[in-house]
């Protein structure tokens, strides 16, 4: 679909098609193309072939990046077609899972509160904010933020009190309408008020709503590091020695990576990220460049190209979550244990 292509005018069931078409031809990235499939084919009004889209997923024999985002994903697609009672058990089996990634969270909390079950709803964030923020520094990562401000969305519903987690969303939002006023749940009455100053107001905040949208799309893909796995380095390098001086061994790689990253967090560089390689993908980019892999220059080129096709991994992972290096500990206790 073109960027500049209005969303009304896009043919739903045909771009889902082409998506499928196109994770055939790049295996590597069909995790994400199926998901964008998938929500193709909802907004087309076919949810029971997104199902199935979720269910190829989750059978897959590949090892998913994101399997609870996929059953989260499920979840709110059942429910919205009349399978309640699988929803259910799918969003009790996500919550039970305790992932280490803020969106299923959202979703499976959104899902809930859009069916009026909003004390489900609030109970929901607040175990996802108290799993990954709890003992965080301060300011939390910004893929926690939709957490933070769907409970306190939900709790301005329900006339709950403002707690510290509240106060924290009041300070992360950016908007020039406060998020009590946003989350007003009298909102709804000033759309057929026949006073024109609530119409203005009502206007204004609708405006900072979308404001607030349009930076989230726009925001651009991370800054990203790239990594080489122990196999995929050591075939890189073997394959073509002179790369050997950009990678003396895969242990000064990696904590090159982690350094480089620190260093691009303290002088203040956002969004930031890390893509990891393989030999044939990258020797199929250098073709496509019409360069030789033995260039050093197309490192960084490589590693652009795949952040922008998504496939990044945000850096720092989330607190409990495990090092982006592969090693199986977490990152606490691994590159994340490292002083700057």
């Amino acid at each position: 679909m073109r960027p500049d292509t209005p969303a009304e005018n896009v043919d739903h069931t045909a771009e889902a098609a082409r998506l499928e078409r196109t994770a055939g031809l790049y295996p590597e990235d069909a995790e994400a193309l199926l998901l964008q499939s998938a929500a193709h084919l909802e907004l087309a009004g076919d949810r029971p072939a997104a199902t199935t889209l979720y269910d190829h997923l989750l059978s897959s024999s590949d090892s998913l990046e994101n399997p609870h985002l996929i059953r989260a994903l499920k979840a709110a697609n059942l429910w919205e077609y009349g399978h309640e009672a699988e929803a259910r058990a799918i969003i009790d089996g996500i919550r039970a899972a305790a992932p280490r990634d803020p969106a299923p969270w959202v979703i499976v909390a959104e899902s809930l509160e859009s069916h009026d079950e909003l004390e489900a709803a609030q109970k929901t964030f607040t175990e996802g904010v108290t799993l990954l923020l709890a003992d965080v520094p301060e300011p939390p990562p910004h893929s926690s933020h939709p957490l933070l401000f769907g409970r306190h969305r939900v709790r301005r519903m329900l006339g709950a009190a403002h707690d510290d987690w509240d106060v924290l969303a009041d300070t992360l939002h950016s908007s020039p309408v406060p998020l009590d006023e946003l989350h007003d749940p009298k909102r709804v009455w000033s759309l057929g008020s026949d006073n024109p100053a609530e119409l203005q107001a009502e206007i204004s905040r609708l405006r900072a709503e979308l404001g607030t949208y349009r930076e989230e799309l726009s925001r651009p893909f991370p800054v990203a590091v790239l990594h080489w796995p122990t196999g995929e380095l050591a075939e890189l390098v073997g394959a073509y020695p002179t790369l050997s001086d950009e990678y003396p061994s895969h242990e000064e790689h990696l904590a090159t990576i982690e350094a480089s990253l620190r260093e691009l967090s303290a002088s203040g560089t956002p969004n930031l990220g890390i893509v990891t390689g393989t030999v044939p993908s990258y020797e199929a980019f250098a073709a496509s460049e019409a360069s030789s892999p033995a260039d050093t220059d197309l490192l960084p080129q490589y590693a652009t190209t795949l952040a922008a096709r998504g496939r990044a991994v945000s850096w720092p992972p989330e607190r409990g979550a495990e090092c982006w290096c592969g090693s199986g500990n977490s990152y606490a206790a691994c590159h994340g244990a490292a002083t700057v």
